[in-house]
C-alpha cells in the first residue's frame, strides 16, 4: 500500500472545511435526505475475505450522494443569489442533485452536461425542471462552457466537488456510515473530483482517527492518482472509462489538499473489474448500481486493495445507469465468465449436418441462443458453409469441455474471438 502524507487535524488552520461544518450540514440535511440502508453482505465478504458492509446510497434522492452537497449548498445562498438562479456542470448525478434542490427552492436552474452523458441522467435532470445544455465530450468540456454561461447570466455556479459547502454536505454520508457501524476499520470510496472522499475523510478522521481510508479511481480516469504520485495537481489529456460519474480530468484544488492529508491510499481498477462488480451487485445483492457507484467494491473484489479480516464500509454512491448500458454489461460479463460462448465452424452443405452438431450440443445440456449461416465467400470451398453458433453455457469449464468433444467428433471448431471480444 502506498501511504500518503501523515494525517493532520481537521482544524480551520489546516482545512477550510471542519467537522463542525459537516455536523452543521447534517443538522440541515437530516430531515430532507434519506438515511440510506447499511447492509452486511455475506457474499461480498466471502469473495474478498473482508467483512463488507454496503451503504446503499444509490437509493438516495436523485439516485446518488450528490443530492446531499447540492441541497446544502443551495440552502446557503442569499436572497439575491436565489433570484439570479444557479448553474452547474455535471456528468449526471450532480446535475440531478442541483436540479432537485433548485426546484424545491423555486429558483431557476441550468445544467451543462457532456454530450456523452447517459440519456437516463439527462432525462431525469430535465424532469426535475432544469434547463439542460449539452456540450463537449467530457465533464471538463462541459465545465468550461458552464463558466462561460455563468459569466453571462450572473447565476451562482454550484461546483460539483471543489466547494466547502459541497464537501461538508457529502461528508454527512461519512457521519451516517460511522453512526451505523462505529467499529468499522476501513472505508473504500470512489474518487472523481474528490468531493465525496474529502467530506467522508473529514468526518471519519474526527470520529475515528485511526480508520483506514482508501480512494478508488478508474484506470481510464486516474487524475487524482497521478497527481498524488507527482505531488501536484495534474490534468489528464484524455479519459476513457465506463464509470462516467467519476470521469474527470483533474481533482479540485481544495479536494486534492484534503486527500493528501487525510486519505491513506488511492488505487486504480480497470473497467472489467467495474463491470464485474456491477453484475455481482445485480445478481447476488439485487442492487442496480452504476459503474462509478460500484468502483469501491470493484477494488476489493479485484484485489486492488486488500483488507482481509477488516470491517469495511463500501458506499455504493450512485444508481443512475443507462438501461441500454446495463444490457451491454450483462452480455459482456456473461461472455467473460464463460456463460455466453460463440463457436465458429465449417460444415458440409448438405441436409442433417447442422442437426448433428446441434445434437452434441444438446446432449451436454447447453442452450442455443443464435445460429448464423454463411454460404457465399471467397474463403469457402464449394459445398461448404460457415456456422457461427451462440450458446448459453454454465461456465468456462463447460466451454472447454464442449470444444474438446466436438473436436473428438471430427469438427473443426474455434471460439469466435472477434464476436466474443466485442
Amino acid at each position: 500500500m502506498r501511504l500518503l502524507d501523515n494525517h493532520t487535524p481537521t482544524d480551520s488552520t489546516a482545512n477550510p472545511v471542519t467537522i463542525a461544518d459537516v455536523w452543521q450540514a447534517h443538522k440541515f440535511l437530516k430531515p430532507i435526505m434519506h438515511h440510506t440502508p447499511l447492509t452486511a453482505s455475506r457474499t461480498m465478504s466471502e469473495l474478498t475475505g473482508a467483512d463488507i458492509y454496503l451503504k446503499a446510497e444509490h437509493m438516495q434522492r436523485g439516485g446518488s450522494f450528490k443530492a446531499r452537497g447540492a441541497a446544502y449548498k443551495i440552502s446557503r445562498l442569499t436572497k439575491e443569489q436565489r433570484s439570479a438562479g444557479v448553474i452547474a456542470a455535471s456528468a449526471g448525478n450532480h446535475a440531478q442533485g442541483v436540479a432537485i434542490a433548485a426546484a424545491e427552492s423555486k429558483i431557476p436552474c441550468t445544467i451543462v452536461m457532456p454530450e456523452s452523458a447517459p440519456l437516463a441522467k439527462v432525462t431525469a435532470t430535465q424532469g426535475y425542471g432544469a434547463t439542460v445544455v449539452l456540450h463537449g465530450a467530457t465533464y471538463d468540456d462541459a465545465y468550461q462552457h458552464c463558466l462561460e454561461l455563468q459569466a453571462a447570466s450572473g447565476a451562482t455556479f454550484v461546483h460539483a466537488f471543489d466547494d466547502p459547502d459541497i464537501i461538508a454536505g457529502q461528508g454527512t454520508l461519512g457521519l451516517e456510515m460511522l453512526n451505523d457501524l462505529p467499529d468499522a476499520d476501513a472505508i473504500v470510496v470512489p474518487i472523481g473530483g474528490g468531493g465525496l472522499i474529502s467530506g467522508i475523510a473529514i468526518a471519519a478522521r474526527a470520529l475515528k482517527p485511526d480508520i483506514t481510508i482508501i480512494g478508488v479511481q478508474a484506470e481510464g480516469a486516474p487524475s487524482c492518482y497521478v497527481s498524488l504520485q507527482a505531488g501536484e495537481i495534474k490534468t489528464s489529456s484524455s479519459i476513457m472509462t465506463i464509470a462516467d460519474g467519476i470521469a474527470t480530468k483533474r481533482p479540485g484544488d481544495l479536494t486534492f489538499s484534503i486527500i493528501k492529508r487525510l486519505v491513506d491510499d488511492v488505487v486504480l481498477v480497470n473497467d472489467e473489474a467495474i463491470i464485474n462488480a456491477v453484475l455481482l451487485l445485480m445478481e447476488r445483492c439485487k442492487m442496480l448500481v452504476e459503474g462509478a457507484g460500484a468502483i469501491g467494491l470493484a477494488a476489493l473484489l479485484s484485489g486492488a486493495t486488500q483488507l482481509k479480516g477488516k470491517k469495511v464500509l463500501v458506499p455504493l454512491t450512485g444508481g443512475n445507469i443507462d438501461i441500454n448500458l446495463v444490457g451491454r454489461f450483462i452480455e459482456h460479463g456473461l461472455a467473460t465468465a464463460g456463460r455466453y460462448f460463440v463457436l465458429h465452424t465449417r460444415l458440409t452443405d448438405r441436409p442433417g449436418e447442422l442437426m448433428r452438431i446441434l445434437g452434441t450440443i444438446s446432449d451436454m445440456r447447453i442452450n442455443v441462443i443464435d445460429v448464423r449461416h454463411q454460404r457465399i465467400s471467397s474463403r469457402l470451398p464449394i459445398m461448404q458453409r460457415e456456422e457461427t453458433i451462440t450458446l448459453e453455457t454454465r461456465d468456462r469449464a463447460q466451454c472447454e469441455e464442449l470444444l474438446l468433444r466436438l473436436r473428438s467428433e471430427g469438427y473443426t471448431v474455434e471460439e469466435a474471438q472477434m464476436l466474443y471480444d466485442e
